[in-house]
Order: C-alpha cells, then sequence, then structure tokens
C-alpha cells in the first residue's frame, strides 16, 4: 500500500482531515459533555448534602414531636386521674352542702323560735311591770 493521502476531490480537504476533523469535533463535544457532566455532579453532591441535612433535621423533629406526644399523653393520664378522683370526691361535696344548707334551715328556724320566745318574754315582762305599777302606786 501507498502511504499517500488521498487527492483532494473537487477541491475538498482530504478524505482523512475530515475524518480527523470529525473525531476533533466528537473530542470537543465529549469534553463539553464530560464538563458538564461534572458540574451536574457537583451540583447533585450539594442537593444530596442539602437532604442529608434535611433528613437530619426531620429526625430532629420526629424525636422532638414523640417527647411532646409523650408529654401529652402523660398530662392526659394525670388529668383522668383527677376526673376519676373529682367523680369520687362529688357525691361527698354534694352531701357536705346539703347538710349545710339543711343546717341553716334549721338554724334560722330555732333563731325564729328564740326571738318568739324573747317577743312573748317582754310582753309578759311588760304586763308584769304594769301588774306591779297599778299594785304598788309609786311615792312621789
Amino acid at each position: 500500500m501507498i502511504e499517500q493521502n488521498t487527492d483532494p476531490m473537487n477541491g475538498k480537504r482530504p478524505f482523512e482531515e475530515r475524518v480527523f476533523a470529525r473525531f476533533d469535533a466528537i473530542d470537543a463535544s465529549m469534553r463539553d459533555r464530560d464538563s458538564r457532566l461534572q458540574s451536574m455532579e457537583s451540583r447533585l453532591d450539594i442537593v444530596d448534602s442539602r437532604l442529608v441535612n434535611i433528613d437530619t433535621r426531620l429526625e430532629s423533629m420526629d424525636f422532638r414531636l414523640k417527647n411532646l406526644e409523650a408529654g401529652a399523653n402523660d398530662t392526659n393520664s394525670r388529668l383522668e386521674k383527677l376526673e376519676i378522683r373529682a367523680y369520687d370526691t362529688k357525691p361527698i361535696w354534694e352531701l357536705a352542702l346539703k347538710e349545710i344548707v339543711d343546717t341553716r334551715r334549721e338554724l334560722s328556724k330555732r333563731l325564729d323560735r328564740i326571738e318568739a320566745v324573747v317577743y312573748e318574754t317582754r310582753s309578759d315582762l311588760r304586763d308584769v311591770e304594769d301588774r306591779l305599777d297599778r299594785l304598788e302606786p309609786k311615792s312621789q
């Protein structure tokens, strides 16, 4: 074989030159894609690190929410115990209030009777004084 370039056809570049130009274009295109892929990889690394950060924050929030839920459950159980105790003591308080009201009524009735006796005693005392005045004339 002869190691000679092919002759240009119709004033165009030779075949080998055109093939190498195509290889150069493909190589440039590949380098451009490589740089774009590297740029995308670095951006994906940034996104990945941000997602890891978000994941960590979500785990922290999940832990805090579980603590809040546990606290709410504890508060609910304590409130239930207090409500049960309130229901247990409610009849006692109702009975005590009824007895207080009954005692007030009884005291009021007794005071009314005592007051009536006092008025009657005063009336009797006045009658006795009047009789005494009639029996013993006052010395002048």
